[in-house]
């Protein structure tokens, strides 16, 4: 399962430059753990971190200028570091598996002479197979929309100066004299679109378009109770979407799909849902799909209509880390809401125990403000986002403070020591 190393944002309104994990750029010691929980007070970025996904995921989808206005964000002047002029700028780096040298995605946001926003640079570099040092080679170089691709899993040759930064001019004349037939010039017509989105969809460009599954795969929990407990018309759905309003619909494929153990995946995660029975779906008279909850002690079940947000969102939440075909990346902001204190440690343990699994486990991203959440994980899986005095975020990781380290490993719980302000910056 692929997995995000780590994560550099620039000029995306608090995060002026902050970086988790390592990246090409800026190389930690530490990639990101496969738990990962960011904590801070209100108001220092955590929502706009969480967005910062989401945000990639959409220019993917739809484009830079409409991911720019979806989901609130008020456009581009709106969504750069306030009194800035740069532009916004993101940094990943991933692994395809525990095996894989590390690749590394960079974008580059600006505007255009109207004012609107467009891909000023796009790049996806990886090291040659022996490589231990130097500059990666770059597989996908655009500049404004212009560059080059190499197709098929060979590697090529690109011009880059000593900052790493490839020479376009040199590049296209240099090309124009290459015969082997792996390397191609590239123009896109929009330059609101990105090149993965564009050439990962062609199958000569193999490289390229596993990176666009990757992030196509993120899963961003905008969980809502409410569409939980709306009536979705019957027919079975393979994945969990975004808001959790077909969460029936996925019952309804387990159990067609996978019926073997869909008894034994519904029973698992009603034993870890206080008072819960059973589980079942049921369909009615005009189409649509119920979900039953049977409670120990009531012969009549409840369905979700009446059933708590707290009940539905540990259902949901349950629900996807059993999908037999897991998103290689799930972010969920502040899962601890609407749930009682003492089912949050349980939680924080099952998202653990999913993203340990190399094979089929996600890689999960949380942001909290819960001590009791927190408790359950480790120094290393913990980051710390404060504001800055310029009125900017920074973060670091809970384990670059050796006295937490050492508190933590005599038997302190970590959320202990966040609520005791062990984790401030001193």
């Amino acid at each position: 399962m692929a997995r995000i190393e780590g994560i550099r944002i620039r000029n995306f309104r608090v995060l002026k430059d902050v970086t988790l994990g390592r990246v090409l750029s800026n190389r930690l010691p530490e990639p990101l753990a496969p738990m990962t929980a960011v904590i801070g007070k209100n108001g220092v970025g955590k929502s706009t971190l969480f967005d910062a996904f989401g945000f990639l995921a959409d220019c993917l989808k739809s484009g830079v200028e409409e991911a720019c206005d979806l989901r609130g964000r008020g456009g581009f002047e709106r969504l750069r570091s306030q009194g800035g002029s740069g532009a916004i700028e993101f940094e990943v780096s991933y692994k395809e598996d525990g095996n894989s040298r590390p690749i590394t995605y960079e974008l580059t946001i600006g505007q255009d002479a109207t004012g609107r926003p467009l891909v000023q640079r796009e790049r996806l570099r990886q090291r040659r197979d022996g490589q231990k040092r130097g500059w990666p080679f770059s597989f996908l170089a655009l500049n404004g929309g212009k560059g080059v691709a190499w197709t098929g899993n060979n590697e090529g040759r690109l011009i880059e100066d000593k900052d790493g930064q490839f020479d376009l001019f040199g590049l296209m004349t240099e090309i124009k004299g290459l015969e082997s037939g792996e390397t191609e010039v590239v123009e896109l017509d929009d330059p609101r679109k990105l090149g993965i989105a564009t050439l990962g969809s062609l199958r000569q460009h193999p490289r390229i378009s596993a990176f666009r599954r990757f992030i196509e795969g993120w899963y961003l929990s905008y969980f809502s109770p409410d569409a939980a407990r709306s009536l979705p018309l019957a027919g079975p759905q393979r994945h969990l979407n975004v808001h959790g309003d077909n969460v029936g619909n996925v019952v309804q494929f387990m159990e067609r799909e996978h019926p073997k153990r869909f008894s034994a995946i519904l029973g698992r995660i009603a034993s870890k849902i206080p008072g819960v029975e059973k589980i079942e779906t049921e369909p009615t008279k005009d189409g649509r799909l119920l979900l039953k909850f049977n409670d120990r002690g009531f012969v009549d079940p409840f369905y979700s209509q009446q059933m708590s947000d707290g009940t539905l969102k540990v259902f949901a939440y349950l629900l996807l880390l059993e999908d037999p075909d897991p998103p290689p990346f799930l972010c969920v902001e502040e899962p601890e809401n609407g749930l009682y204190h003492k089912l949050l440690e349980a939680l924080a343990r099952e998202f653990r125990a999913h993203a340990s699994n190399q094979k089929s486990g996600s890689q999960v991203f949380v942001t909290t403000h819960q001590p009791y959440l927190v408790d359950a994980l480790e120094p290393n899986e913990v980051w710390i986002l404060e504001k800055g005095s310029n009125g900017f975020s920074t973060i670091r990781r809970a384990s670059d403070d050796p006295v937490v380290t050492n508190m933590v490993a005599e038997g302190l719980p970590l959320g202990g020591l966040w609520y005791s302000d062990y984790l401030d910056a001193r």
